[in-house]
């Protein structure tokens, strides 16, 4: 299982540098069943491994100059201070069991991976049916529609730091939208922002969660040269096609999640 594990952690890297997004929705599922980490723990794990790999990621488009550095500021801020607070005062305070529902008790690893699933199965939607975007230069004159901005940021934040994914199917669509950002500035800021939310996101965790650092820096140091191996695969490959397919592996994993734990909860912890 470990060896699977190391081996999927590449596939997180690749599937960032390849698409500009996925790997977040990957990192969780195989933190949990692959290693077999608790899911709270697990989200916190995965802000630091998404957020570290992302970072890697930006460095390139910013020296490309794809990097908008006024729009990460304006959606970033909201959304660190979302994913912060979320990390360090939100997730410690949500009860071990939640409710109960006959025989079947919802507690908070299962709450966390039912939230996590739906998110998964929201991230596939938008990568089956995307359409493909407005690569303009980025010439035009950005407008910013400031309070939904900052509205979008926050509850991104929130979500972040609630099931420890990057959101970047969430902020890239927001950046074409709300920012006139053309695409692939877009990608190149969303993986700032991801960088800088995820790793001050993850932070809030270190006062009250018990780190197994090996384990952490291996599926990073992993995740990272995945990411190498995404961009020089992205020149040969047809992103488009290859984010459908991606989407509908997603699509089947969010869905496996829902069932297993709504009919075998304890088979993942």
């Amino acid at each position: 299982m470990e060896i699977i594990g190391y081996i999927a952690s590449l596939v997180i890297g690749i599937s960032l540098g390849l698409i500009g997004g996925g790997g977040s929705i990957l990192t969780v599922p195989v933190l949990v069943y692959l290693f077999h980490v608790d899911p709270v723990t697990a989200t916190a794990y995965s802000l630091f491994i998404v957020g570290a790999t992302s970072l890697v990621g930006a460095l390139p488009k910013y020296s490309q100059g794809l990097v908008n550095l006024k729009t990460a500021l304006i959606f970033g801020a909201p959304s660190i201070l979302a994913v912060f607070a979320t990390r360090k005062y939100i997730v410690p305070m949500i009860p071990q069991e939640l409710f109960t529902i006959g025989s079947f008790t919802v507690t908070k690893p299962i709450m966390m991976m039912l939230l996590f699933a739906v998110l998964m199965v929201a991230a596939s939607v938008s990568m089956i049916r995307e359409k493909k975007a407005s690569n303009g230069d980025g010439s035009a004159e950005l407008r910013f529609n400031y309070p939904l901005i900052l509205l979008e940021g926050a509850i991104v934040g929130v979500l972040t730091g609630l099931v420890g994914a990057g959101g970047g199917f969430l902020i890239i669509p927001a950046l074409v939208l709300l920012s006139k950002l053309p695409m692939k500035q877009a990608v190149g800021t969303s993986l700032l922002i991801i960088a800088a939310k995820s790793l001050i996101g993850f932070t809030g965790d270190l006062s009250h969660t018990k780190m197994d650092w090996r384990l952490l820096l291996i599926v990073t140091a992993l995740a990272i040269v995945g990411i190498f191996m995404g961009n020089s695969l992205n020149k040969r490959i047809d992103g488009d096609k290859l984010k459908q397919g991606f989407g509908w592996f997603v699509l089947v994993m969010g869905v496996y999640i829902i069932v297993q734990q709504l009919f075998f909860p304890l088979g993942g912890h």
